[in-house]
């Protein structure tokens, strides 16, 4: 495998020195894109918010700057990335603000309906099944919580393609695949986005009461 190619599957979980090199370029390359993807989330006030394949830390960072009486939770499936986003968030996480812990968003360690928010940055085309991860999140939302995600591909863009080919188990989804399987893991409301000028998406997903769950839509 040459260089370049083990350089770019170090996205789907960091580790050893091309890993520190990839956390290090995610948290200063996809700085714009997170900064859109936030720009789409109602005016809120969360208390706990739980960010999903947080790599780097720099979003987690982010996340307990735009709403300081909040606590975050920073889960990732690598512990490079736990050590790395500890770092970056050492004086938060000392404070008591924000927690950094390894997990598996298939099968989350944590209680039900806690968290006010989640979010997910450029993490979802790793995920082992859409609709049971997704299910996950919903299961750690409160009603009327919001799960956010946001991806540099669209799903058919040249780039994202090319990294399909190369990146080990990498899947670039559409907005309506996202959006259909958020409905079906049982958020009522699904609402996506495309960028005017780059290929990014969002798709932000409200979980409404259990009435609202079972009618669903878009």
């Amino acid at each position: 495998m040459g260089l370049f190619k083990r350089f770019v599957n170090q996205t789907r979980k960091p580790e050893g020195a091309l890993g520190k090199m990839m956390l290090r370029s995610m948290n200063t390359g996809h700085s714009s894109l997170a900064n859109w993807g936030m720009a789409h989330l109602p005016p809120m006030t969360p208390e706990q918010i739980v960010d999903l394949g947080c790599g780097g830390g720099k979003n987690a960072a982010e996340l307990l700057k735009a709403y300081p009486a909040a606590h975050v939770t920073a889960i990732d499936y690598s512990p490079l990335s736990v050590e790395t986003a500890t770092e970056v968030n050492r004086e938060e996480v000392a404070a008591g603000r924000c927690t950094v812990r390894q997990g598996d968003v298939s099968a989350l360690a944590l209680p039900e309906e806690v968290f006010d928010l989640a979010t997910a940055f450029e993490t979802v085309y790793f995920w082992p099944g859409l609709e049971r991860c997704f299910a996950q999140v919903a299961r750690v939302l409160r009603q009327g919580g919001y799960f956010l995600i946001c991806n540099e591909s669209d799903g058919t863009d040249a780039a994202g393609k090319k990294y399909e080919k190369i990146i080990d188990g990498m899947r670039c989804y559409t907005s309506d695949e996202l959006s259909e399987a958020l409905l079906a893991a049982g958020f009522s409301e699904v609402t996506p986005d495309h960028h005017g000028a780059n290929p990014w998406i969002t798709v932000l997903a409200r979980k409404g009461s259990e009435e609202e769950n079972d009618e669903g839509g878009l």
